[in-house]
C-alpha cells in the first residue's frame, strides 16, 4: 500500500546540512498498523509528510497504491491524496470560525461532492462520533476530546484507505487518548492503513509492528510482540541496533 525505495531528504538549517531521512526503504502492507517511535528530530515527521506526498524527498521513490507520487504532476498527486490519504494532526487543524459540520465538510468540498452529499455524510460522521447535538458548535465551543473528535470525522470525510496520524495522542488527558487509539484500532480492523508517530511509548504498543527512527534511519523494525525495546529509552543512533 506505501512503499519507500531508497527515500532521502535533507534541510538546510543554519547553515548546516540536516538529513532528515537517510536511504530509507520500508514497504506498508495493506491493512497494516504501524508506529513509529524515536527521539525529536529522528525524522518521524518527514518521514510521515512524505508518504502523504506533502513533501518530496531529494531522492528516491514513493509508492502509495501502486502509483510512484511524486512522479505525477502536483494536480495528479493532490487527487490521490484526497481519494486515499487522511490526516490526523496533535494540533487538529481545525477552522476556528466554521463550525463542526463545516469543518468535516471541506475535504468533500474540495473533492467536488455535491452540498447535499457533503452535509448528509458530515451528519452521519459527527453522529458516529457521539457529537450529534454539536454540529453547528465552533472549534472555541467545543472541549479538547470533542474537537479531536470532529477532528477524526474530517479525515473520515473522503473514507480513506490510509491514515496518517502525527502524535494523535500528544495534546490529550489519558482517557481521551484512549479513546483516540481505540478509534485508531477500530478504523484498522475496517481494513484502512494506519502510520502513526508518536513519543508515547504505551501508544506504540497499539499498533501490529514498530519502527524506530534515529538519525534519518530505520534502527529496528519489528513486530508488536517484540516491543522493540519500549520499555527502555529511545537510542539515539542506530549503531546499537
Amino acid at each position: 500500500m506505501l512503499k519507500l525505495q531508497s527515500v532521502s531528504k535533507e534541510y538546510t538549517m543554519r547553515g548546516q546540512t540536516v538529513r532528515a531521512l537517510d536511504d530509507v526503504t520500508l514497504d506498508i502492507e495493506r491493512g497494516d498498523f504501524v508506529s513509529v517511535i524515536g527521539p525529536s528530530g529522528s525524522g518521524k515527521s518527514t518521514l510521515l509528510l512524505v508518504l502523504g506526498g506533502m513533501l518530496s524527498p531529494a531522492g528516491g521513490r514513493v509508492f502509495v497504491a501502486g502509483e510512484s507520487i511524486y512522479e505525477l504532476s502536483a494536480e495528479r498527486r493532490a487527487s490521490v491524496r484526497k481519494k486515499t490519504i487522511g490526516f490526523v494532526f496533535q494540533t487538529f487543524n481545525l477552522v476556528p470560525y466554521l463550525s463542526a459540520i463545516e469543518n468535516v465538510q471541506i475535504p468533500m468540498f474540495l473533492a467536488g461532492a455535491s452540498e447535499a452529499d457533503q452535509a448528509k455524510r458530515a451528519a452521519a460522521l459527527l453522529e458516529r462520533m457521539g457529537l450529534a447535538d454539536r454540529v453547528h458548535h465552533k472549534p472555541s465551543e467545543l472541549s479538547v476530546g470533542q474537537q479531536q473528535r470532529v477532528a477524526l470525522a474530517r479525515m473520515l470525510a473522503n473514507d480513506p484507505a490510509v491514515i496518517l496520524a502525527d502524535e494523535p495522542t500528544g495534546n490529550l488527558d489519558p482517557e481521551t487518548a484512549r479513546a483516540a487509539l481505540d478509534f485508531l484500532e477500530e478504523m484498522n480492523q475496517e481494513g484502512r492503513t494506519i502510520v502513526m508517530v508518536t513519543h508515547d511509548l504505551a501508544a506504540a504498543r497499539r499498533a501490529n509492528r514498530t519502527l524506530r527512527l534515529a538519525e534519518g534511519r530505520i534502527c529496528d523494525h519489528s513486530p508488536k510482540d517484540v516491543h522493540v525495546g519500549l520499555g527502555a529509552p529511545v537510542e539515539t543512533s542506530c549503531g546499537k541496533a
